[in-house]
């Protein structure tokens, strides 16, 4: 009986790198309503009822060669309204990614800390 998915969460070793990367480069916006936990981190909203966290804890896969298109690892999919934009922003910023394999108008690419993520084309 599931219903949705909430939020996703991703660890960072960095976190103001992370933060310049999913605010700064995504333009999400941190949700300063949710409750501190016992190790740093952020919240962001992506609708009212699915967040990203980002937690500031080490990474027990440190050192784990990732697959180099991020459709062949684990990741997120998250649907954008202007897909060529963000491809303009991932190449200005020196973000490397990759399109989707499948045909779709998609692309993939890892945030500073190796998290793979899709984009999709809502449109």
């Amino acid at each position: 009986m599931i219903t949705g998915i909430l939020h996703t969460t991703f660890l960072t070793a960095d976190l103001v790198r992370a933060r310049a990367f999913y605010e700064g480069l995504l333009g999400l916006h941190v949700d300063s309503q949710r409750p501190n936990m016992s190790f740093d981190g952020v919240w962001y909203d992506i609708t009212p009822s699915q967040q990203i966290h980002l937690m500031l804890l080490p990474n027990p896969e440190t050192g784990l060669t990732r697959p180099a298109h991020g459709g062949r690892d684990r990741h997120v999919a998250l649907g954008v309204s202007d897909l060529d934009a963000l491809s303009k922003r991932l190449t200005a910023a020196g973000v490397r990614y990759t399109l989707s394999q499948s045909g779709r108008r998609a692309l993939f690419c890892r945030d500073p800390d190796d998290n793979a993520l899709e984009f999709m084309a809502m449109q």
